[in-house]
C-alpha cells in the first residue's frame, strides 16, 4: 500500500466495521520513539530561509524523508523545524 521508504510502511493494516455493514481498512497508528534516543549522524544549523525538504536531500539524499529529521527532533509539525539558526538532530536513517 505504501511505498518501502514510507513512514507508514510496517505499520499493520486492520479494518473497521461500521453498524450498517460498511468496512473500512484503516493503518494503525504510528507510535515515535524519542527522538533524543535516534542515533544521531549529524547536527546542522539551519541557514536562513532554507526549507526541510532541501535540507533532507542533503543530508539523507531523498526529501522525503523529511518526517525522519521531524522524528529526531520531537516535531509535530516540520515547519517549525525551518527556523533560522534552529539546531537540528539529523537522524542515522533506520530501515
Amino acid at each position: 500500500m505504501f511505498d518501502f521508504t514510507s513512514r507508514y510502511a510496517r505499520l499493520a493494516t486492520t479494518t473497521y466495521t461500521a453498524p450498517d455493514g460498511r468496512v473500512s481498512a484503516y493503518i494503525q497508528r504510528r507510535f515515535l520513539p524519542p527522538g533524543e534516543s535516534l542515533p544521531l549522524l549529524a547536527e546542522i544549523a539551519v541557514s536562513p530561509r532554507e526549507r526541510l525538504d532541501l535540507l533532507t536531500h542533503r543530508t539523507l539524499g531523498d526529501p522525503l524523508q523529511f518526517w525522519r529529521i521531524a522524528d529526531a527532533n520531537n516535531a509535530i509539525n516540520p515547519f517549525d523545524l525551518e527556523e533560522d539558526g534552529r539546531v537540528l538532530r539529523i537522524p542515522v536513517p533506520q530501515p
